[in-house]
């Protein structure tokens, strides 16, 4: 298998305080990247704080794939609903998915 988990988003309704939280408690940095959005460092895993209008109700795991297609064939043969259709965004493109039993997930590939 060539997925593996490499980010974790926070859906947060102040991500401000979420980011200082983070900070406080753990020591995170981090890097903004507009106002609705702040990529989270030295958590042990790449991750980010979502506060936009459309952000996943809960913590969302993302998997890396090195063919987006394919691996959305496999989540719907598999018994996953596309949730959110495949969509670019700064880092290449990605779709959200839920799994049997309620779990949503995201799937990403850099582009090209």
């Amino acid at each position: 298998m060539t997925e593996i988990i490499d980010y974790i988003e926070f859906p947060s309704s102040d991500r401000a305080a979420t980011m200082g939280f983070f900070q406080a408690a753990f020591g995170w940095g981090q890097t903004s990247y507009g106002p609705d959005y702040d990529a989270v460092e030295g958590a042990g895993i790449e991750g980010g704080i979502d506060q936009s209008a459309d952000r996943v109700a809960a913590t969302l795991a993302i998997v890396r794939s090195v063919d987006l297609d394919d691996t959305e064939r496999r989540v719907l043969a598999a018994g996953g609903v596309i949730t959110r259709a495949q969509f670019d965004f700064p880092g290449g493109r990605r779709f959200y998915f839920r799994a049997p039993g309620g779990v949503e997930m995201a799937v990403w590939a850099a582009r090209d």
